[in-house]
Order: C-alpha cells, then sequence, then structure tokens
C-alpha cells in the first residue's frame, strides 16, 4: 500500500497572539484532561489487543474501535500541543474525540481496508524497534500526553526528551519577547508528527512504515513514503514511492473555476476528508466510563490475585502467615510489645479476623529463652521497677525501642509467675501459641533466669483464616467489574454516531 502523503495526517497552525505567562500554569489548567486521558488510555490499551485479535482473524481493524482509538490519539495531540508538547495555542483543548475542524492543532488517520494479517505479528515490537530508538529520543520521558501510545496505559510522565528541551527555549523566548520562534515551531511540530506516526504504526493502524524524516512546518507534506506491506510469498517488501514534495497550484477551467483535486498533468492531489461522524456527548461519557471501570476491575483483579498469592507463597505448614524474622534485644531485663487491645473498643480488630495467633522466638546467643503473654496490668506490676525495652514498631527492617528505665532486678525468674495466658521456654525455636481475647494484652521476651540482655530472633504471625476466601471474592468480583467496563466501554465505542453535515454548495445566482 502506498499513497502521496503518509496515512497518519499531523497538522497545526501557530497562534498569531500567544500568552507570556500563561505557559506556567498550563500544567494546572491541564489536569482534567490528564485525568481523562490516562482511563482512555487503558481503553485504548484493551481495544488495541480487540483490534489485533480482529487483525489477525479477519485483515480488517474494527470501524468502531478505529474510530475511538483515533479519537483518544486526537485528544492526546490536542492537550499535548496545548501544554508541553509544543505550547502552540493558548485555545483550551475541547473534551471531544472528534475533529474540530477550527481547533490550531488537528490528527487524522485513514482507515485501512484491510491489514496484513502476518504483519501485524511483528510490526508492532520487531519492525518498529529502530523507530522506537529514534522516538525515544525525541520524547524521552517528557510532559507528552500522545507518547502513552508507545508505553501502554501510561499516562503522562515528567522529565525532558529533545521535544521537551525545544519547547522550554521555546517558551523562555516566549516570556522574554512575547513570540514563538517561527523556525523553532516548525521543527517542534516535526518531531510531534514523527512520534504520532510512529504511535499510529505501532497501534496497528497502517502498514505503512514511518518514514525515517522529519517533515517540518504546519501543512501535511506531500511526499515519499515507505511502504512495508506484504510482497510476493507472503514477506514485507519495503518499497519508496516518490512523489511530489510541494503541490502543483491547480488549473483554471475555462470558467474561471478550479477542478477539484486536479494538477496541470491530470494528477489527483489530496483532497479533503469528508465530512465525519461526531458522537453524541453519552457515547462518550459511556466510554469513558466505561474505562474508568475497566481500571477499578484491573485494580480489584490485582488486589485479589496478590491476596491469594500471598496466603498460598507466605502460609507456613502449621498454617500461619508469618512475618520476616527481626533480631529484637534490650540491655535491660526484657523486651516488651506495646499493649495490644481486643474486644474492649470499637477501634480494636475483631479476633475472628485474626485466629489464633503465634510468636516464634531463637536464642540469639545459644542460650535458653523465655516467650510468653499476659495482661497488661500483670506485666506492669511485675515488671514496673524493672529496666526494660518496649518495641514500637520496624523502620526500614529495624526494630525501634522505647527505653523504660527502672532501678531493681525481677523479683522472680519468669516462669515462676503464674498469670501467663500462654508461654514457652528452653533451647532452640521457642513458640508462643494464642487465642486472642478481649482485653489489653503484653508479650514478654526474658532470660529464663530473669538476667539481663535478653537477644533473639523473633517472628510473629497469625492464621488469619479470611485472606484467601476474600482474596477470591475480590479476584471475582473484579473480574466481573471488569467484563462491565469493556461491555459499556464497547457500548460507547459502537454507539450509532451522528453524521456531521457537509456544507451545501452555493448555487449560482
Amino acid at each position: 500500500m502506498s499513497s502521496s502523503t503518509y496515512p497518519v495526517h499531523v497538522e497545526a497552525r501557530l497562534d498569531d497572539r500567544l500568552s507570556r505567562w500563561l505557559w506556567l500554569v498550563k500544567w494546572l489548567l491541564a489536569i482534567p484532561h490528564y485525568l481523562v486521558l490516562i482511563v482512555l488510555w487503558v481503553a485504548y490499551a484493551v481495544l488495541s489487543v480487540v483490534a489485533f485479535v480482529a487483525i489477525l482473524v479477519t485483515g480488517r481493524y474494527p470501524r468502531a474501535v478505529f474510530d475511538f482509538n483515533v479519537g483518544v490519539l486526537r485528544w492526546s495531540w490536542r492537550v499535548a500541543y496545548y501544554a508541553y508538547g509544543a505550547l502552540g495555542t493558548d485555545q483550551y483543548p475541547p473534551f471531544t474525540f472528534d475533529d474540530v475542524p477550527d481547533y490550531p492543532a488537528r490528527l487524522n488517520i485513514d482507515y485501512p481496508a484491510h491489514l496484513s494479517r502476518g504483519l501485524v505479528l511483528v510490526k508492532w515490537w520487531l519492525l518498529a524497534l529502530p523507530q522506537y530508538l529514534v522516538v525515544g529520543l525525541f520524547v524521552g520521558g517528557g510532559l507528552w500526553a500522545g507518547s502513552t501510545a508507545l508505553n501502554g496505559d501510561r499516562g503522562p510522565e515528567q522529565g525532558l526528551g529533545l521535544i521537551g528541551v525545544l519547547v522550554t527555549v521555546a517558551a523562555v523566548v516566549l516570556l522574554f519577547t512575547g513570540r514563538y520562534p517561527q523556525s523553532l515551531f516548525d521543527l517542534v511540530l516535526g518531531l510531534n508528527r514523527w512520534v504520532l506516526r510512529v504511535a499510529a504504526y505501532a497501534s496497528l493502524m497502517t502498514d505503512v512504515y514511518p518514514p525515517f524524516r522529519l517533515d517540518m512546518g504546519g501543512p501535511e507534506p506531500v511526499a515519499s513514503v515507505l511502504d512495508v506491506s506484504p510482497g510476493p510469498g507472503g514477506g514485507t517488501t519495503p518499497t519508496e514511492v516518490q512523489t511530489p514534495t510541494t503541490q502543483t497550484p491547480p488549473t483554471q477551467s475555462p470558467a474561471g473555476e478550479t477542478p477539484t483535486g486536479e494538477t496541470p498533468t491530470g494528477q489527483q492531489t489530496p483532497s479533503a476528508p469528508p465530512p465525519g461522524a461526531r458522537r453524541s456527548t453519552g457515547s462518550v461519557v459511556l466510554a469513558v466510563v466505561g474505562g474508568l471501570v475497566i481500571v477499578l476491575g484491573l485494580g480489584g483483579m490485582g488486589l485479589g490475585v496478590t491476596a491469594v498469592a500471598v496466603d498460598a507463597a507466605q502460609r507456613d505448614g502449621a498454617g500461619y502467615l508469618m512475618s520476616p524474622t527481626r533480631t529484637v534485644g534490650s540491655p535491660g531485663y526484657a523486651v516488651v510489645s506495646e499493649s495490644l487491645s481486643w474486644g474492649s473498643t470499637s477501634e480494636n480488630v475483631p479476633r475472628a479476623l485474626l485466629g489464633r495467633v503465634r510468636v516464634d522466638a531463637t536464642s540469639g546467643d545459644g542460650g535458653p529463652v523465655f516467650i510468653g503473654i499476659a495482661r497488661t496490668a500483670d506485666v506492669s506490676g511485675y515488671l514496673g521497677q524493672v529496666s526494660r525495652s518496649e518495641l514500637t514498631g520496624v523502620v526500614d527492617g529495624k526494630p525501634t525501642y522505647v527505653q523504660r528505665i527502672g532501678s531493681a532486678a525481677p523479683a522472680a525468674a519468669p516462669g515462676r509467675m503464674g498469670f501467663w495466658v500462654a508461654s514457652d521456654q528452653g533451647l532452640g525455636t521457642r513458640s508462643l501459641r494464642w487465642r486472642p481475647h478481649s482485653g489489653d494484652w503484653t508479650v514478654v521476651l526474658m532470660r529464663p533466669s530473669g538476667a539481663r540482655g535478653p537477644v533473639a530472633s523473633v517472628s510473629a504471625g497469625a492464621t488469619l483464616p479470611w485472606v484467601a476466601p476474600v482474596g477470591w471474592t475480590v479476584a471475582v468480583g473484579g473480574l466481573l467489574v471488569l467484563v462491565l467496563g469493556v461491555v459499556l466501554l464497547l457500548a460507547g465505542v459502537s454507539g450509532r454516531p451522528r453524521r456531521r453535515q457537509a456544507p451545501d454548495p452555493i448555487s449560482p445566482a
């Protein structure tokens, strides 16, 4: 397939008068568009997969999906042109998929009657790799909404590529002189035109390979294009088709009228596209809502699947989900936890969520270790005048403490006290198992003799019986929401558009 112009038509005109300072706040003004585009690009990615399958099976890009994806690219290009992809206009972008003839930035893509079934398997990753390297230099991580086409469902990013650097220069010049250098604008537009061509090719919208050529300036050029389409035997044969780089002025008819689309040599020049289809507000809203629902569904599925995977991978043979092992110790006589409360106030964690609790402790010096749990009041009475370390949390993998200074040693060895509801002591790894009860509780780590300096490797966990069932429920619920989002999206995309009426020809008087 070849044509006198590349099937991706990118045009723009520079505003005659641009504000010196408005570009400083366009990042803020464009936020509503960015929020919508994040959702639309998720939908774009989903529908591109649908298009991939359709092309592979039928050789055709579904027209409704094509129109929607072109609309997303067009919307992104208008926002980029207004904001930091060009800063070429101060006219706020419209919230629409449709081509707006009077907006300074426009994008149209010719609908392909047929696409190669074999080429669709390789063009978006293998054949496009050289183009990705070039485009990567242009956009870098720049604040350019259209670059999302090359990065899946990612939204606008921060950073500077060549386009970002040039636009920054233009912004500074605009601030001090009040004008945008025309030559700089032509270069910025040429770079954006290159990027959009690659984006459309990578999105399977054409089989015509993007030319390695910088077409600068506002009007769409007429020049040679590189045709990468199935050749003899099913392979791909690049063919360069040379066409004039400038358009020949049309000839005048005997009556002084200009024949449409003819040059003196009889060649056909590209004619203006016919009046397009304008989607109703309801269809646009439905598509946006569908994309948002898809995001929610994917998030729910991801959260649910993650919970199920963690439950399967981290649960030990005894059915406990255990924390990583940390080394804790104290220069005093004991390491105690903060008070743990269950069932006494509305802020407490219900016991049913925890199931059974287990704390494992292994002495750090090879000697015996004691671990026990008791009511906080009993522990306070036992260790009230004893130096100890209160474990308050873990920061960057290291335990944090509050040191409690005391003046006395424990009145007796911990194992002799009768207030423990669960305890264990001895050599090796000792395990404390306990089912939570209402009240305030404290876990205590000591040496069995009650001597100073207890040190141990400790891990804690619980059975958490709800994790797997809730994970599966959330995952299935997310899948259902995802299906609903796809239905809404397809309904919005396939909704019957309103045709724009072409202006009636002016009849001669």
